[in-house]
């Protein structure tokens, strides 16, 4: 039965149909057809001359419903225009419903499905379901129709007939099903089934065995937990631990089920949601007893439930039913869900005074706040949660859930003036206004009768607004959870957040890693020496490990130590119980893997001494000493000599003690003899196991010690190619990016423009070029439509200079980040598309149909972490050529700490504008004393955001781009003194960032990036930096990310809810200034000491007090390298300083302005300072600038 949205019913067409099959046999059915609405004549697809449905134009929000009659697995529907016109709907949603009451939208790849309609009234357009849907109802909800004319619809439906034996359980009864046999054991399980509830909690099913083997599938707060043992452990112990899938399960819709086990392994299946994990337990086969045979059936009401869809605008207007029995006042009772923390649940006016409750677990009685749960109980967790409200008698109770009623005592009864408003309230009706509830309200009830949520929608009850009837609509965002890497999902109604703690990542979706990639990463921003933390595949599933990176040289050395340091001394060993020994390494083998093949040459030093032990003097020529790679496979070269030969570094040196064999230990003296070298092969590093069987014999004894695992080098960096031809270009496989994918690379180029990389599917695609001189863009489709993202330089980028380009789509957001430039991003929809469908080749270089092509050259090209091999794929691409001409395209870096590379005819030469350093090569660190009376203003007009959020169009180019916040800070510091200073930057709206060491030397960073909150203070580090040492500080701020990196050590902080109360120690560090030396001080793009000393005349340096340029940075960091050099062997952190600078001075004007209004005493202790003078800018900048004062 077809039934179509209206109050009256015109006329009635009995027809009978064939129904079109889509994977059933086809069968034959009947339709009742009920239409209405003077545009429709005929309704019949496909009939010729049928007319269809159109709805009358006062219709806001129009549907058709379809009644199979009976439950049915439908597979395809097909829409079509109505005929001979110009109404068709191009877009639309699909409903489906057991009882035409309770309605759930139909969702494929986890989100809300818009199936594509018509683009002409004729022609009829099918669309396949990716997994069937067994319902009886049908809801088609246009979303797009011709915008010329008006939305008219024919439809049919595939499908097959379906039928299934139902049970049902009132929370009391149970079937028992009884096997053949007694007992019975298996190693091998299939379970299905499907269920619809309205409870979230109950058992689905239960077993047990007589010798501890269970298994239990249950609803618990609305998911499904399985619990299986296979005889470890008694029923119901401790040590019970679920595996859960699903959630949101009590919406009264049918759900799949697939339990599938074989011996350990288990699948478990929730509809399209899959967990894979092994049992506990000693055995590999479930045995479990059964007894009882009860089957029953019976009915339970359905519930419905309406969705209030806004924040701002929803609202449900009731009257005031009248009071039951014979006392005065009025009772409420309703239940809700919802995931936000705040929102108004209900409101109304009493006699004497005003009362609401809102979402943050409050009521408000005439403006009083009261709170009636307990500390920790959430109301915001998705579940079904009772709220009854009773005034009558002389007091308000409350009762929420289970909890414990919150009772207000009255002198007089309070009655109810005017209505009841739920879930919001219209500005004209309602004082003291409240964020709306955005969530699912039912079984509403006041003074004991039950309101019709039937006749609220035919409008018949009450007055509402933003509500949608006969479903909940609420989704779990974090099912399956997006946050990679460990992250936390947390959401509201509309979306979704990461928090990243913890986690070693950062971004929307924790997929960016806060460690760079390698040592050589580390060097290139102008680290030194010491122990890092690298995640050598960057956003991939590796994770980060520490290790030590030796700078010291020109190579820059990468340190993977393992667990046996000390030479280890062998004796009484044999083939038959030879003496082994397991190298546990720093890092994972996988995570070690990768940073063999990402480096130019890995060795591995082994020392080894014998004495009457031999390693390959055999008559069989088996080996009687020998190691293990990284696989696990025997190798019996031993150091410095090459693989596959049974031979040490002596035989090839030709200096062995006996050259009749090709080991000193070979000789078997009863002496000491020594066979070291190194393993050089990198294949085969590192050295797992060392494996030793000769040292049985009487005087017989060995020595052993394994060095390190050393490495240098990052192939990645300089992985280069020169595309000279237009039609060229490189091609790889597709991008696995479905859900994240974020590319980077560098390109230098002399063309206007060009397509720097793209990949096609059949709809969706993703593609990143230079569209003109000074303008980068990124554009892709996931299916709701092309969004580009667009990044203006203010200089050309094809300047013949390199640029950093990379791109990142996920799911809350876009990014886009060029050079130095700020961030641009575009949000994602809260609902819509949101996978990524790809099917053909990566193309770098030019487009799948090899037009605007790229001439130039890329490098470091890598997506989600993996390095793509550039250069080996050029050797066999015409057009295209290994490497880069360029003195600026060398491995090696001429050009260091951030300094760029420009290329001269004849030669280079490094711009160090952008860097703190200077000198030929940006080397040379630029430090600063100060005496007490010394400071130094720096006022800029910052070209992009900082410390502040701003939008911004790319004309024409990008639909909604913003600028987030996001600052870098690096300086080093020597001070014996405390409380001080250090860097302060701010804004004029009084926004200010302030790095500081409190009274006891711990460092201190501040944050007010919102004037109406208090600001955040974070301590990176207890311990007193006071000390007189060299301190590196680098601090990375993005969004709500903080990262302060203390040396070498990496601390993650969230700007999320004020941690202070008063700002007393702000304004002494400012009153006191700072004594030390400064060195290094980077801020973003720009170097203040530098900008100080190269421009000592600028109207934008303001400087007090005599200056002295120093070097105390490079003197303290020299007398660090010499310690730390030609110790190969030893990790060693340890620093000796020689201090050479004596005071500076930081202070700002925004401390100034909160000294004048402190109390007396703190005006005192700045009173010293009270002579130096704000800066004068021009009015016309003044919003645009900021101010750093050192």
């Amino acid at each position: 039965t077809f039934f179509l949205r209206s109050v009256s019913v015109k006329r009635v067409l009995l027809v009978t149909t064939q129904d079109w099959n889509v994977g059933c046999t086809s069968v034959e059915n009947q339709f009742n057809l009920f239409f209405s609405g003077s545009s429709l004549v005929f309704f019949f697809f496909p009939l010729p001359g049928a007319g269809g449905w159109s709805p009358m134009v006062t219709d806001k929000k129009p549907w058709l419903q379809v009644d199979l009659r009976e439950q049915k697995e439908v597979t395809a529907v097909a829409t079509q225009g109505r005929y001979n016109s110009s109404d068709w709907v191009s877009r639309y949603l699909l409903l489906h419903s057991d009882t035409g009451q309770a309605w759930k939208r139909y969702r494929q790849d986890d989100s809300v499905w818009r199936f594509v309609g018509n683009m002409n009234s004729e022609a009829a357009v099918q669309n396949k379901l990716s997994h069937s849907v067994k319902t009886r109802f049908l809801r088609f909800v246009p979303l797009d129709w011709n915008p010329s004319g008006w939305l008219g619809l024919r439809v049919e439906v595939y499908g097959c007939f379906y039928k299934s034996d139902v049970a049902d359980f009132d929370g009391r009864s149970s079937l028992l099903y009884r096997f053949n046999q007694k007992s019975m054991s298996t190693m091998k399980d299939v379970i299905s089934l499907r269920f619809k509830s309205r409870q979230a909690e109950g058992v689905l099913l239960h077993g047990e065995g007589q010798r501890g083997d269970y298994i239990t599938l249950e609803l618990h707060r609305g998911r499904l937990a399985l619990y299986l043992n296979l005889g470890e452990s008694p029923l119901f112990s401790s040590s019970r631990v679920a595996v859960t899938v699903g959630s949101l399960l009590d919406d009264q819709h049918w759900h799949s089920v697939v339990i599938e086990r074989f011996n350990k392994q288990v699948n478990l299946t929730m509809d399209s949601h899959t967990q894979h994990f092994q049992t506990k337990g000693e055995g590999d086969s479930l045995e479990v007893d059964y007894e009882g045979n009860v089957t029953f059936s019976c009915s339970w009401p359905h519930l419905p439930a309406c969705t209030f869809l806004s924040s701002s605008s929803s609202f449900l207007l009731l009257p005031a039913a009248a009071p039951s029995g014979l006392m005065a006042g009025f009772s409420v009772c309703f239940q809700f869900r919802t995931w936000n923390s705040e929102g108004l649940l209900l409101s109304v006016q009493l006699s004497r005074e005003s009362w609401r409750l809102d979402l943050c677990s409050v009521f408000i009685l005439n403006d009083v706040k009261y709170f009636p749960l307990s500390p920790g109980y959430r109301v915001n967790d998705g579940l079904w949660h009772s709220v009854n409200l009773d005034t009558r008698g002389l007091q308000i109770t409350l009762i929420l859930d289970s909890e414990p009623a919150t009772t207000i005592e009255k002198w007089e009864q309070l009655e109810a003036i005017g209505n009841f408003y739920f879930g919001g309230c219209p500005p004209a009706a309602c004082q003291n206004l409240t964020l709306a509830f955005q969530g699912c309200i039912r079984l509403i009830s006041i003074n004991g009768q039950q309101v019709n949520l039937n006749h609220v929608q035919q409008r018949l009850l009450g007055i509402y607004n933003g509500l949608q009837f006969d479903t909940c609509n609420i989704r779990d965002r974090c099912l399956p959870n997006l946050c990679e890497h460990g992250g936390q999902c947390g959401q509201s109604w509309s979306s979704f957040s990461c928090d990243c703690s913890g986690t070693d990542y950062s971004g929307a979706t924790c997929h960016n890693s806060i460690y760079e990639t390698s040592c050589t990463a580390y060097k290139l921003i102008g680290s030194s020496s010491g122990l890092y933390t690298i995640d050598p595949d960057g956003s991939g599933p590796l994770g980060p490990t520490e290790v030590y990176c030796n700078m010291t040289e020109e190579r820059v050395w990468t340190v993977m130590t393992h667990n046996v340091t000390a030479p280890v001394r062998v004796q009484g060993s044999s083939l038959q119980h030879p003496h082994i020994m397991k190298l546990k390494y720093s890092a994972s083998a996988e995570q070690m893997r990768s940073i063999i093949m990402a480096s130019e040459q890995c060795q591995q030093e082994v020392v080894y001494s014998c004495k009457k032990s031999r390693l390959f003097n055999t008559k069989d020529g088996h080996p009687l000493s020998w190691w293990l790679d990284q696989r696990g496979d025997r190798r019996s070269y031993w150091g410095g000599f090459l693989p596959g030969v049974q031979q040490c570094s002596c035989s090839l040196e030709e200096n062995c003690i006996d050259m009749n064999y090709f080991c000193n230990c070979d000789a078997d003296k009863a002496s000491w003899a020594n066979d070291s070298g190194v393993l050089s092969y990198k294949e085969h590093l590192p050295v797992s196991h060392v494996v030793i069987g000769d040292t049985n014999r009487t005087g017989s004894e060995a020595i052993y010690q394994i060095g390190p695992l050393r490495c240098y080098g990052d192939k990645s960096i300089w992985n280069a190619v020169s595309f000279y031809q237009e039609s060229s270009s490189l091609l790889f496989p597709t991008l696995q990016g479905e859900l994240t994918c974020d590319i980077s690379f560098y390109f230098k180029t002399s063309v206007r423009s060009g397509v720097l990389l793209e990949n096609l599917g059949h709809k969706d695609f993703i593609r990143v070029e230079l569209s003109s001189p000074s303008v980068v863009t990124f554009s892709f489709d996931v299916g709701n439509g092309p969004v580009v993202l667009a990044v203006k330089s203010h200089l050309p980028l094809n300047d013949r200079q390199w640029h950093y380009v990379r791109v990142e789509r996920n799911m809350k957001e876009a990014s886009l980040q060029v050079d130095q430039l700020p961030l641009h991003f575009l949000e994602a929809p809260a609902d819509g598309h949101c996978r990524l469908r790809l099917n053909n080749q990566l193309f770098v270089g030019a487009t799948a149909s090899q037009q605007r092509g790229f001439l130039g050259c890329i490098r470091t090209l890598t997506v989600n972490g993996v390095i793509y091999d550039l250069e080996e794929r050029a050797k066999m691409t015409p057009g295209v050529s290994s490497g880069c001409p360029g003195y600026c395209s060398s491995f090696s870096s001429l050009c260091h700490n951030r300094g760029r590379c420009i290329e001269k005819s004849s030669s280079y030469t490094c711009d160090c504008s952008q860097s703190a350093y200077g000198g030929p090569n940006c080397k040379e660190e630029v430090s600063v004393s100060f005496d007490t009376e010394s400071s130094v203003t720096f006022t800029f007009q910052e070209p992009f955001s900082v410390m502040q959020n701003r939008s911004s169009q790319t004309s024409g180019v990008s639909r909604e781009s913003s600028s987030r916040s996001r600052e870098d800070v690096a300086f080093s510091f020597i001070t014996s003194h405390s409380p001080a200073m250090l860097l302060t930057v701010s804004t004029f709206s009084q926004q200010y960032m302030a790095i500081i060491l409190a009274r006891n030397g711990s460092l201190q960073i501040w944050y007010h990036l919102q004037t109406h909150r208090k600001p955040d203070m974070f301590i990176p580090i207890l311990s007193s930096l006071a000390d007189g040492q060299l301190h590196h500080i680098r601090i990375h701020h993005e969004g709500k990310d903080l990262y302060v990196q203390v040396s070498s050590q990496l601390i993650y902080f969230c700007l999320s809810q004020p941690r202070i109360t008063s700002q007393y120690e702000v304004v002494e560090a400012g009153s006191r200034g700072f004594i030390g030396c400064l060195s290094s001080v980077q801020f973003n793009h720009m170097a203040p000491l530098k900008a100080l000393l190269l421009n000592r005349g600028s109207s934008l340096v303001t400087v007090r007090g005599p200056l002295v340029q120093s070097n105390c940075g490079a003197l303290a960091d020299s007398i660090k390298s010499h310690n730390l050099r030609g110790n190969t062997l030893c990790v060693s952190t340890a620093v000796v300083f020689i201090v050479v600078c004596v005071l500076a001075v930081v202070t700002h004007l925004l401390y100034r302005r909160w000294t004048q209004r402190s109390n007396k005493s703190i005006k005192e202790k700045e009173h010293c300072h009270g002579n130096r003078k704000e800066i004068h800018i021009n009015n016309s900048l003044r919003d645009n600038m900021k101010e750093y004062y050192i």
